[in-house]
């Protein structure tokens, strides 16, 4: 039954999606932007419970909730713990009205025809059925498009394609994220092969159902074909960068597109705030990144 819910949620709610799954190499950056030096812990096993903390901190915020948020993507680690006495996964759902979504790449291999695709996912099929046994509803996995070159773009599009075709045979919803990178050089030329691209491959997936995570684009409503696709469920963009305010005025003005935002929901807050300061902040992020999710 929560399926459907889930479904009904995320397909047509108001709200924007939590992207809570920074992983090992942008943890201590996390962490610092967070108000916690590397001085104050030693070791991963000490820097991933300090980062449980802080995403343990904004779950329970009573800012956090499925009222202005429609879900969350969660790092394996913290689908494994616990908040509150429950999986973190269940939490959301059960506690939250929070979809709970899980970030299934291992990284990305180096950079080849101006892009990088996706590490191999040798446990792929384990990870899916550890994920559905947590109730978690969809996945995440990331790729980045760095030039407007046709084969890296579509060796990027295709790959995501590929493995998200997988992950929807397995009873999950991909969110499929080919990033153009916000510095690129040819960024506008690099989304109009991504565009063309994903609705080829969108074209081409049956009666599939994905979710898409974009960069804001340069052209205002350019992904418009890709948001009416049959086949898409939501698409969602990445802050990719842009401060805050700047990530929402792009968003606002793309109809139809709500935001998956990672740094941009966490700017502002800090371990040394105290509980009203840290609520306050968070639920001020939250309201503005609805708002422009609105559009």
């Amino acid at each position: 039954m929560s399926n459907a819910a889930q479904l009904d949620k995320i397909r047509s709610a108001d709200g924007f999606i939590a992207a809570l799954d920074q992983s090992g190499g942008s943890t201590p950056k996390a962490l610092k932007l967070y108000g916690v030096d590397e001085s104050e812990y030693s070791g991963d096993a000490e820097m991933f419970d300090m980062v449980h903390a802080m995403r343990t901190r904004i779950i329970t915020s009573p800012s956090f909730g499925g009222d202005r948020i429609l879900g969350a993507i969660l790092f394996e680690m913290t689908m494994d713990r616990e908040v509150s006495g429950m999986g973190t996964a269940e939490y959301l759902w059960k506690e939250k009205n929070v979809v709970p979504f899980l970030k299934v790449d291992k990284g990305m291999e180096g950079e080849e025809n101006g892009a990088q695709v996706m590490k191999p996912m040798p446990e792929l099929a384990a990870l899916l059925e550890r994920a559905k046994s947590h109730g978690v509803f969809g996945t995440k996995m990331r790729s980045v498009i760095k030039l407007a070159n046709e084969a890296g773009v579509n060796a990027v599009v295709d790959q995501q394609f590929e493995i998200g075709k997988r992950i929807c045979d397995a009873g999950l919803v991909p969110i499929i994220e080919p990033e153009v990178d916000i510095n690129s050089p040819e960024k506008a030329d690099a989304e109009n092969l991504l565009k063309a691209r994903i609705l080829h491959n969108l074209d081409n997936i049956g009666d599939r159902k994905v979710m898409l995570k974009l960069t804001l684009p340069e052209v205002d409503n350019h992904y418009k074909a890709c948001i009416d696709h049959p086949n898409t469920l939501r698409v969602v963009a990445l802050s990719g960068g842009y401060a805050r305010d700047e990530a929402n005025d792009r968003l606002s003005r793309q109809n139809g597109m709500v935001a998956s935002f990672s740094r941009a929901l966490s700017e502002g807050l800090n371990a040394k705030q105290t509980e009203d300061e840290f609520d306050t902040m968070l639920g001020s992020s939250i309201q503005a990144i609805f708002d422009a999710s609105k559009t």
